[in-house]
């Protein structure tokens, strides 16, 4: 574990000097907020191909895709979490190249990049303090993977079934219709293709639910005689 948090720490910080080196003896007509750009790039490159690599290996290995552990989807998350520290701190290195011509101080560049890259922040953020604690095993038990549990049915529910109903209440509202009307003024292909679209949504949310159901049982207490 901590052998491959160290990896990761020097394996990302590492390739992206080299590949900034590479550049500039290789491409001297480039400038060095090009060659740090690209390198940046590359890296995200490399990192996408190992995750891809990995998870090819991963399901590959495994035959239940519920129960079955493979030690690769362990050890990448350590190697995953520089990875994460390094880019986000590399997104804010292409921010001051790209404006330090501008001659702004370290402290508006980095409002400036905090308020341009939030969402990209925040996803990096996610990644490390809720998905990464939650990916590690034997964690099914803490409130933080039951509050991710919840989570995910809030936003599966909200996206991919109320998403439905909500189209069609949209649609009356354009065509001055109610919501039980919409079905009957609208092509009966329409209803035909949202009804196979809906169909496994909700049959996936339905395995959610049980899962989830799972997490939260209190197991009974046996007892004696």
């Amino acid at each position: 574990m901590l052998l491959t948090l160290a990896w990761g720490s020097v394996f990302f910080p590492g390739l992206f000097a080299f590949c900034t080196w590479a550049l500039r003896r290789s491409r001297p007509e480039w400038t060095e907020t090009d060659c740090v750009m690209i390198s940046t790039r590359l890296v995200s490159s490399v990192q996408a191909v190992l995750a891809t690599g990995s998870g090819i290996v991963v399901i590959r290995s495994c035959n239940d895709v519920i129960s079955d552990r493979h030690w690769l989807a362990r050890e990448y998350v350590w190697f995953f979490i520089p990875y994460m520290i390094y880019d986000t701190y590399a997104m804010y290195l292409c921010e001051w190249y790209r404006t330090r011509d501008q001659n702004l101080s370290h402290s508006t560049t980095f409002r400036n990049f905090l308020s341009q890259n939030r969402l990209m922040i925040t996803h990096h953020a996610v990644i490390l303090f809720v998905l990464v604690p939650v990916a590690q095993l034997k964690q099914q038990h803490t409130l933080l993977y039951k509050m991710n549990g919840i989570l995910t049915l809030a936003t599966f529910l909200s996206c991919r079934i109320l998403l439905f109903p909500f189209m069609y209440w949209a649609y009356g509202q354009q065509q001055g219709l109610s919501l039980i009307q919409v079905p009957f003024n609208i092509p009966f292909y329409c209803n035909v293709a949202n009804a196979f679209l809906i169909a496994p949504q909700i049959y996936w949310f339905s395995l959610l639910c049980r899962k989830a159901a799972r997490l939260f049982d209190v197991p009974e207490v046996k007892k004696d005689g």
